[in-house]
């Protein structure tokens, strides 16, 4: 049996003052659920899910609620039965990594499982209609927004005179001389030193590349590898003791708010709480996962947890900074002495997220954000969610299909000469790149693939290549587990079913419903 991506519950603690991310306990033995259907059946028999449902996505339509209801009453054999509803597929897919990693608490009462009150509370919880993520359009509409604001359209030219072997320095002296309507409006114009040539559009191209290759350098000490990969970057709290390092972040947000306008990428891949703070929005569980995986487990199982107030926590951590000393902080004005209780616990798992997330680097994001906003109005670009703003920040360069055949593995009986696995690469031959990208994000959380290929694919627990596995019926829509990089496919009978099925689920699956 395939080993699923399980966290070790904790015990309460003799009543620590604070929490931390190395103290949070975590040893505490429960009846584990390991069968995928069973651990489905334990996450949505969770006394508060219709207010989990309600809180990520608005709720669900009475019909959906009454599957949802019908699983935590009757278990799996419901689960089974309505294994090729579409609207649950989708609701459950949306929740992976909460179902992946759910423990279900002990030492407590559990409540029953309730039918929906009435007609009118399942009225009153329905989702709204859903929308059709298109990204091109949305592209389409910022630049023609861009435009017609006067971006990057003159009349003056934005000139930036660069020396290679200077290339940081030049930049970072030219870019930061500007005023804020120099650098929304100017026509970039890239000049390499003793080097002959107009900027139609290739030197500016090649020097955001190499800018961006040595800017977000780790090497450099503003930014460092993620805690769970090697190819993405995030703030490093180290930066703190970087000279100028506020003047180093500002520029930094600058160049992306420069190669966003003018339609440049970037050579850089970041952890998605950047772009979350790019578009002003506030961090989430996930993000956590990048930094400790160990702590983003331990706030999962508190978010599932009851009677937390059995762990006598309070509103207050225990950081420890950069020099080794350690620092109590209070999550919110006399923290220390609130209690988290059932009806503030959600409140407290928010800012211990915001917390983490920004733990020794709120300052410097702060400058990176305040940067980039100099260039980009906010507003503009708040049509793209974090995801979307990857793929415009970072583009979507063209995957190597061979390589990322060459480095797929089948599990349940599929091989590479399955029929339904060759439907699949045909099917992939026929995808845009773009649907491509969004394939990789479907099934790993991120669009970006380490320079080395799909070999150096990782996981949420190390190295994991991308993986096929068959699970379902036809009828069956394919679904994700982003912890292991795998995609769970049906047996399609004909190369045009599965096509559609995949379309639709990497495409369609970003709310409860499908258009």
């Amino acid at each position: 049996m395939e080993r699923e991506c399980l966290v070790q519950a904790p015990t309460p603690p003799p009543r620590p003052p604070v929490l931390t991310s190395d103290m949070y306990p975590h040893h505490m033995q429960h009846d584990i659920p390991v069968a995928y259907n069973d651990k489905v059946v334990a996450f949505l028999r969770q006394p508060n899910i219709l207010s989990i449902l309600k809180e990520r996505c608005g709720g669900c339509g009475a019909t959906l609620r009454d599957k949802v209801n019908a699983v935590r009453v009757e278990g799996a054999s419901a689960l089974m039965r309505y294994q090729n509803d579409v609207q649950l597929t989708c609701m459950l897919s949306l929740f992976e990594q909460e179902i992946m990693s759910y423990v279900p608490a002990s030492g407590c009462a559990t409540a029953e499982p309730s039918p929906v009150a009435s007609p009118a509370a399942a009225r009153s919880t329905r989702a709204p209609a859903p929308q059709r993520r298109d990204f091109e359009a949305k592209l389409r509409a910022f630049y023609r927004k861009l435009e017609s604001k006067g971006y990057g359209q003159g009349p003056g030219k934005l000139k930036l005179h660069i020396r290679r072997e200077h290339l940081l320095e030049d930049a970072f002296r030219r870019i930061m001389s500007c005023t804020k309507k120099e650098l929304q409006k100017g026509k970039l114009c890239v000049l390499w030193d003793g080097e002959e040539g107009l900027d139609y559009g290739g030197p500016s191209r090649e020097f955001f590349f190499l800018l961006s290759r040595e800017l977000f350098n780790p090497y450099y000490g503003l930014f460092e590898y993620s805690a769970n990969d090697t190819y993405t970057v995030h703030v490093s709290p180290m930066s703190a003791f970087v000279d100028n390092h506020h003047e180093w972040f500002r520029f930094s947000g600058r160049v992306l708010g420069l190669a966003l306008v003018h339609g440049y990428l970037l050579e850089a891949w970041f952890t998605r709480a950047l772009y979350r703070a790019l578009l002003r929005l506030p961090p989430a569980l996930e993000d956590v996962d990048a930094l400790d995986a160990q702590f983003a487990a331990s706030l999962r199982w508190l978010q599932s947890a009851r009677c937390v107030s059995s762990l006598e926590l309070t509103f207050a951590v225990s950081e420890r900074l950069a020099d080794g000393r350690v620092l109590e902080r209070e999550l919110k004005a006399g923290g220390r002495d609130v209690p988290v209780t059932e009806r503030n616990k959600k409140e407290y798992l928010e800012r211990l997220v915001r917390w983490r997330v920004e733990r020794g680097v709120a300052e410097q994001s702060e400058w990176l954000v305040r940067g980039f906003h100099e260039v980009v109005d906010p507003r503009l670009v708040g049509a793209f969610d974090a995801r979307e703003l990857e793929l415009v920040i970072a583009g979507a360069p063209e995957l190597d299909v061979a390589d990322w055949r060459n480095n797929t593995e089948y599990r349940g009986g599929y091989h590479d000469a399955h029929p339904v696995i060759l439907c699949f690469w045909q099917a992939i031959d026929r995808f845009t790149n773009e649907q491509r990208l969004r394939l990789v994000q479907f099934v790993t959380g991120t669009s970006s693939i380490p320079y080395e290929g799909f070999s150096a694919l990782r996981g949420s627990t190390g190295p994991r290549r991308f993986c096929i596995e068959r699970w379902g019926r036809i009828e069956s829509l394919p679904r994700a587990h982003t912890c292991f990089n795998r995609l769970d496919l049906p047996p399609y009978p004909t190369p045009q079913l599965l096509h559609e099925k995949l379309l639709l689920a990497v495409e369609e699956t970003n709310t409860f419903g499908i258009e």
